[in-house]
């Protein structure tokens, strides 16, 4: 496993739509293992592929509950239910929050690392999350959909 570098706003390819994965193989199982390490690293809840530079539809979400990581290839929102708005951040803005009106629960369809089909439902912070890495996956920033974006107050450490 290895630690990627995060893009940064504003990487034009934050922007673009990713592609559908096809080929279940080693190289993507490496690349589920390092956006992994790498979320972890970071101290984020999720990451998406192009956030390291790779135009793939592949997330990694955890949001710290009894699920842990989950892997998700070629996700999608099959099903979603009520609204919440709330705070979100990104490993791609540094520096800036946003509060962003989410669906409250969704259901999610997608593959495992070895092209298995599964779904899952997600509430709450699960599901917000969720849907901040696909819309990672078509090119949509927080920022771009916040009711309001604000600076995060520095925490100078000692």
């Amino acid at each position: 496993m290895a630690i990627r570098i995060i893009v940064q706003e504003p990487d034009p390819v934050l922007h673009e739509v990713a592609k559908p994965v096809s080929k279940f193989n080693a190289n993507l199982h490496k690349l589920l293992d390092d956006m992994a390490e790498t979320m972890y690293h970071a101290e984020g809840v999720g990451l998406a592929a192009p956030q390291i530079g790779i135009l793939k539809r592949v997330i990694v979400v955890d949001v710290g509950d009894d699920n842990g990581l989950i892997e998700m290839v070629n996700p999608e929102l099959v099903e979603t239910e009520g609204e919440q708005l709330g705070p979100e951040g990104c490993l791609s803005i540094p520096g800036l929050n946003g509060d962003v009106l989410r669906h409250q629960k969704i259901r999610v369809r997608g593959q495992d690392r070895h092209g298995e089909t599964w779904e899952m439902i997600a509430e709450d912070f699960l599901a917000r999350a969720f849907q901040h890495e696909i819309d990672h996956l078509n090119g949509v920033l927080f920022t771009s959909i916040a009711e309001r974006v604000y600076e995060i107050p520095r925490q100078d450490k000692e």
